[in-house]
Formats: C-alpha cells, sequence, structure tokens
C-alpha cells in the first residue's frame, strides 16, 4: 500500500533529495570553516613568529642565550601550541626549542619536509589528531653581519607546531549543529509537502476515484464542487463535463436503440406479411400463368394479340420474382456448408453472367488470387450473393465500361483471416447519403426492382459468417467487397468435393 501510494513516493523524494543536498552543503560547509580557521591560526601565527623573531634578536645581539629559552617557555604555554623552536637549516638539528630535551635534535620529518618544500605551512596527522606546522626563516639583518657574514642569508628556521584539537572540536560542534538545524528543517517540510499532498491532492482525487467508481457502476447523475480554485478543480470540472456528455450520449443511445426495436418490429411484421402475401399471390400467379400460356398457343407468332400474350407472360413472370424475393427475404433458407474454393465459385458464376444480355457491351476483367485457403460456406447462397452484386454492375453501366472481380486473402480487425471478393464496376456511382440505406429492405434506386436483393445478400452473407461493405463515388463507380471466413482442410480432405 505505502510503495504504491502517491504521497509516500513525494515525500520520501522529498526526504532524499533534501539529506543528499544538505549533506553536500554541510560538507562544503566543513571544509570552508576548516579553511578559515587554518587562515585565522595562521594569520594570528605570523603576529607571534614576527614577536618571538624580534625576541631572538635582542637576546642574540646581548649574549642572552637563559632570556630566549624563557621566552620560547612562556609563549609555548599556549594549550594549542605544542612547540617552538629553532632548528639550524644546513644540519637540520634544533638550536632553540620551547622543549629543551629536542635541543641538538634532528628537526622532525614533516616540518623539515614543510621547509625544503619552500611551504610556510603544513597540516599533519599523528595518533588520530591534526597538527598545523608553521615554518618561518629567519633572514640576516645588518647587524648580524659582523657575526655571520654577508654571505649568509638565513641564520636558521623559526617553527610553531598547533595542535588542532580544539579547532577540529569547534568544527564538530558547528556542524552538529547545522546538521539538526537542516534535520529540523527536513521534518518540518516533509510534514509540511505531507499535509499539502493530503488536504489538497490525495483528499480531492479520492473523490474523485468514487465518483468515477459509481459512474462505472452506472450512476451518470454524480457531480463533483470544486473547493479551491487549482489545477485539481480543472480536472474535477473535466470531469463533470465528461459525465455530462456520457449521460447525453446514453439517453442518443437509448433513443436510438428504441427507434432501432421500432424499426425492427416493424421489419419483422413486413416480414411475415411479405411471406403470407408472397404465398397468396404465388398460386394465383401460377394459375394465370398457365391460363395465358393456353391462350398463347391459339394465336400465331404474326398475330398482334401474341405479343400482348408475351408482354402479359414478362409482367406474370415479374410479379412472380418479386414474391419470390419477399419468401427469401422474409424465410431466408439455411446455409448447406462445405469446403468452397472460392475461384471456382467466381468462374462458374461468371460464366453464368457472360449469357447475360447486359454483360455484352462490358469489358470483363479477373484478377484471382492463386493457392487461396478454403472458405466455410454454401455454394448456392455465394453464388447468389455474386451473381445479384454482378448484375446490378453491368446496369450501372448502360453505356458500357470495365467490370472488375478480384479475390485475395485479408487479415480483418478481429484476428481471422477472411477471403475478400471484390466487384468494382465503372458505372454512375452512388452518393454517400445513399450508401447508408443501400442494404436497407424496399429501398431501390432503380425504376423496376423490390429493393430487397442486397438486402438478402447482406443477409445470405451474414447466415455464412461474413460480412459485406460497398464504396461509391459518383461517376467514378462502385466497389463491393464480400469477405469470408477461412477455415482449415481437414488432413484426410485434400481438395474440395464435386458438387452437381
Amino acid at each position: 500500500m505505502f510503495r504504491s501510494s502517491l504521497i509516500v513516493r513525494i515525500v520520501v523524494m522529498n526526504v532524499v533529495l533534501l539529506t543528499v543536498g544538505i549533506g553536500i552543503f554541510t560538507a562544503f560547509h566543513y571544509k570552508r570553516d576548516h579553511e578559515n580557521m587554518i587562515e585565522m591560526t595562521t594569520d594570528g601565527a605570523e603576529i607571534l613568529m614576527a614577536t618571538i623573531e624580534n625576541a631572538i634578536f635582542n637576546s642574540k645581539c646581548k649574549g642572552d642565550a637563559a632570556r630566549l629559552q624563557k621566552t620560547l617557555e612562556f609563549i609555548s604555554r599556549n594549550p594549542s601550541l605544542l612547540g617552538v623552536r629553532i632548528f639550524n637549516p644546513d644540519s637540520g638539528l634544533v638550536v632553540n626549542s620551547s622543549i629543551s630535551e629536542e635541543i641538538a635534535l634532528p628537526m622532525p620529518d614533516f616540518d623539515r619536509r614543510v621547509y625544503e618544500q619552500g611551504k610556510t605551512s603544513g597540516i599533519f596527522k599523528r595518533s588520530d589528531q591534526e597538527y598545523l606546522s608553521i615554518i618561518r626563516p629567519i633572514n640576516s639583518r645588518p647587524l648580524c653581519q659582523s657575526c655571520h657574514g654577508e654571505a649568509k642569508k638565513v641564520l636558521g628556521v623559526l617553527n610553531l607546531t598547533y595542535s588542532m584539537k580544539g579547532t577540529i572540536e569547534k568544527l564538530n560542534r558547528s556542524s552538529r549543529c547545522f546538521t539538526l538545524s537542516m534535520i529540523f528543517v527536513t521534518v518540518l517540510l516533509s510534514v509540511g509537502v505531507a499535509i499539502i499532498l493530503l488536504r489538497f491532492v490525495r483528499e480531492p482525487i479520492q473523490v474523485i476515484t468514487k465518483r468515477m467508481a459509481k459512474v462505472e457502476a452506472g450512476d451518470l447523475d454524480v457531480r463533483i464542487t470544486p473547493k479551491h480554485n487549482d489545477e485539481i478543480s480543472d480536472l474535477m470540472n473535466s470531469f463533470n463535463s465528461m459525465v455530462g456528455k456520457l449521460s447525453e450520449a446514453k439517453e442518443e443511445i437509448e433513443q436510438s436503440h428504441f427507434r432501432q426495436m421500432e424499426q425492427a418490429d416493424r421489419l419483422a411484421s413486413i416480414g411475415e406479411m411479405a411471406t403470407g402475401m408472397a404465398h397468396e399471390i404465388k398460386n394465383p400467379l401460377a394459375g394465370i400463368s398457365g391460363a395465358v400460356t393456353v391462350l398463347a398457343d391459339d394465336f400465331s407468332r404474326e398475330d398482334e394479340r401474341y405479343q400482348i400474350v408475351q408482354d402479359v407472360l414478362a409482367q406474370i413472370a415479374r410479379l412472380n420474382k418479386t414474391a419470390t424475393d419477399l419468401l427469401n427475404f422474409g424465410r431466408p433458407g439455411l446455409p448447406h456448408c462445405d469446403y468452397l474454393d472460392i475461384n471456382n465459385v467466381v468462374k462458374e458464376t461468371l460464366f453464368f453472367v457472360a449469357q447475360h444480355p447486359e454483360s455484352k457491351h462490358v469489358q470483363h476483367v479477373t484478377e484471382l488470387t492463386r493457392n487461396l485457403p478454403p472458405v466455410w460456406a454454401d455454394r448456392k447462397q455465394v453464388q447468389q450473393v455474386l451473381l445479384n452484386v454482378i448484375i446490378n454492375a453491368l446496369q450501372a453501366m448502360p453505356e458500357g465500361g470495365t467490370l472488375t472481380v478480384q479475390t485475395e486473402l485479408n487479415d480483418e480487425h478481429d484476428g481471422r483471416s477472411y477471403v475478400r471478393i471484390q466487384v468494382v464496376d465503372t458505372g454512375t456511382g452512388l452518393p454517400v447519403e445513399r450508401l447508408d440505406k443501400i442494404f436497407t429492405p424496399f429501398y431501390t434506386t432503380k425504376n423496376q426492382g423490390t429493393g430487397l436483393g442486397l438486402a438478402i445478400c447482406k443477409q445470405l452473407v451474414k447466415q455464412n459468417e461474413g460480412h459485406i461493405s460497398v464504396m461509391s463515388s459518383p461517376d467514378e463507380g462502385t466497389s463491393f467487397a464480400i469477405s469470408l471466413p477461412v477455415v482449415e482442410l481437414p488432413t484426410e480432405q485434400t481438395e474440395e468435393e464435386p458438387h452437381e
């Protein structure tokens, strides 16, 4: 729970960043104070060394070595000053020292290295404590030349050794005080950030989450009243706007669904009525057709009445087809599926289409993809759909044109593979507003027709688990796409069984 909490993450990140920042600043602060204290100690030592140097010259000039020794011992009473010594730069031996035991002994190694490197001071550690060694050469003065000669420029080296223990303790106390202050500031800031986040971020987000749960459960009347004028309030206002639009969309969908249900009920009623009417019409038509045919046999072909009888028979056939379409639409037969090679079905259908009178002045282009996988569908229903679509395409090109029939394998959006048959004509085309109604029962763009052909095609394709779509543009032509799902051929059946 805590790991996934945004508030905890922000507070932890705040603490980490403050800790790192304070640590870096503390280290910088400690180093700077350490250097400042060393500089202050060195400046104070310079004044002390100048005093010692004057005392050395006075004592040497008067030949009072005891007074020089007392002066060195008096100065070394400072607790931080561990020793004051004068050593010979040539021999490296201690000539005078506040510690009498060091006289005539070699100069300590570290102090000697500081002098040899040309430095005036240096820090060294001994027994886990820091010490500051300050070096100052004692240069020859005109009064000294009578004893030491003009050639000797450095008469000796004055060395002071300071203990940094007190300085380090002061630095540590200052650092501890600074660290505690920063810890207090860190805790105070973290608590403040946590309170702000809990009050102005977490609580509003929890309110939004609860309201979203209600919306998910179907309650679209929930709203949120913002308490502050900030980004969270903008989010709440957006939530209110979104829920309002969802509520409007829900009402529109419900109204649309209600209209569709009413339309479906009307279509079902029309289908039942059409089926009954078709049965009532087909039986008398059959009798009328037989009687008219008998009458036609009594007239010779040159008789004007013979042509009238033939026209009557043509109208009877048209009425019979209309009644048959009504039956097919009202009660479409169940498909008798089998493994189909779509290319063979297309070839057979095009053979029948070639006999159609309107096909003679149209150029045919066939592009069939080889080795297409089989589909599981009803051969007669697929042929019926193809015939209807292709004949519609021919009728859309009364002045001639090009009819293109293509087959291909296509991967659709639902993850299944489909064999797609595309029928393209170069006819007059249809405007966009008519495309939405083209599969609606009883809708037709022809002077003669029932408007059931494409509606039946859509039903048949749907029964075979496929789908049909259309694209068209005025004066450019129309394209129908019929897609049927691919199935795997059983291992014992390597080719499609022949159909009678």
